[in-house]
């Protein structure tokens, strides 16, 4: 439903320009009320984490990296480090892994390069169905709030990016510090496919705080010095890993030539600016490709 109470159909051939913005645009054009598409079988996975002792980071951060640069499109993982609940700094390296496909053998010959970065301290990598390994969503009991900012790694800038959060995991008190491998199929879609632009990028690092205020606000001070340290090789933003939605967010989420898409279809679709409460994509002003004032 769009800003006009309409009730509109939208696919390839009914508002495609509607359809393209809703594909990385947020809760900025309207409100989805149904999803029809076409399931695909899935086989079953290989998923886990296998753990390497913190002050291995140095070597398993990059080496992950190169890694994950040369997996088969099977393969995706996440590198979680300093994990405020497994010990901060002294928190094992923690690589969450998943191989898509039946073939246990073929799985774990994939996942070798991975074992072999490290002295293994746990690896609980297993066969699962996907819908085993879903977790549901939570609210934050009362009194605890999560800080959490994220930004792409560009192209190139990969292995100083690793070294940098290496040695920052290992600081006094670090901040939690995730990185996600991109890449694979999601980096075959042609970046002006969809309203999400950023598929070049390589990794994704998502840098968090979480707990009281107290401790929340005594740990941005360090995640800013982070970001100030990796910003020469980093870019853009992911929405959903952001506690923040300022203009300079939503200019880092869309690429230029992306938002002055979405503006235009914003003007479109809601030139009230009805649905703001987001990221908020501003439409442009008639005949231009600026944002229109609120």
């Amino acid at each position: 439903m769009t800003a006009d109470a309409a009730v509109r159909t939208v696919d390839a051939d009914r508002h495609p320009e509607l359809f393209w913005a809703l594909r990385g645009g947020g809760g900025n054009f309207g409100v989805v009320t149904s999803f029809e598409f076409q399931a695909r079988p899935g086989a079953g996975l290989r998923f886990g984490r296998i753990a390497f002792p913190a002050d291995e980071v140095g070597a398993v951060l990059p080496g992950w990296a190169d890694v994950m640069r040369a997996a088969p499109h099977e393969l995706t993982s996440i590198v979680n480090l300093a994990n405020p609940f497994g010990g901060g700094r002294e928190a094992p390296v923690e690589v969450v892994v998943a191989v898509h496909g039946e073939d246990a053998s073929a799985a774990d010959r994939v996942l070798e390069p991975i074992r072999r970065l490290g002295t293994i301290v746990a690896d609980d990598v297993n066969q699962h169905r996907y819908s085993d390994i879903l977790v549901d969503g939570a609210m934050l009991p009362p009194g605890l709030r999560i800080s959490a900012s994220n930004a792409f790694v560009a192209r190139g800038g990969a292995r100083a990016a690793m070294e940098i959060l290496a040695g920052r995991a290992r600081d006094e008190a670090p901040p939690a510090i995730a990185v996600r491998s991109l890449g694979g199929a999601m980096s075959q879609v042609p970046p002006d496919a969809t309203a999400f632009g950023h598929r070049s990028a390589e990794f994704l690092v998502v840098i968090a705080a979480a707990g009281p205020e107290a401790v929340v606000g005594a740990a941005i001070g360090r995640i800013r010095d982070i970001w100030r340290e990796l910003g020469p090789h980093v870019d853009g933003a992911y929405a959903n890993f952001l506690d923040t939605a300022t203009a300079a967010d939503v200019e880092a989420v869309y690429p230029p030539q992306t938002l002055r898409r979405l503006r235009g279809i914003k003007r479109t679709y809601d030139p009230g600016n009805v649905f703001a409460g987001n990221h908020n994509v501003t439409p442009a002003l008639a005949n231009t490709a600026e944002p229109a004032l609120r």
